[in-house]
């Protein structure tokens, strides 16, 4: 009944560490531009690596889940990492998140959760 979400669960962490791992690689550089520093030092940059492991790893996982799954099933299934994504805000970034904010990732939860069960 729900055998994409767990699927889609880890695809979305994979999509929101990677997010995170940028935010730090980009904090730690000098200000974008398309300079030969800012690129030598992004290249070097641990953070930024960790970055492109994790978004590899969600599209690898993608393309597992398009080809076992229907598209309108999957598809849907990404918008988790928008939950993921506002959660680790909350962790590493200290952000503050509104009733609003929260209402609109329980909708999205209810509505992965009964696009989910389809399959």
């Amino acid at each position: 009944m729900f055998k994409i979400i767990p699927y889609a669960i880890i695809q979305s962490l994979f999509l929101a560490g990677g997010q995170v791992f940028l935010k730090f690689a980009l904090a730690r550089m000098t200000p974008f531009g398309w300079t030969k520093e800012f690129w030598g030092n992004l290249l070097i940059n641990w953070q930024f690596a960790a970055c492109g492991i994790c978004f590899a790893l969600a599209s690898l996982l993608w393309m597992y889940m398009v080809k076992a799954f229907p598209l309108s099933v999957a598809y849907p299934m990404v918008s988790l990492s928008y939950v993921f994504g506002m959660l680790a805000a909350i962790v590493f970034f200290h952000e503050n998140v509104s009733l609003t904010q929260w209402i609109g990732v329980f909708l999205i939860m209810v509505g992965c959760c009964l696009v989910g069960m389809r399959n």
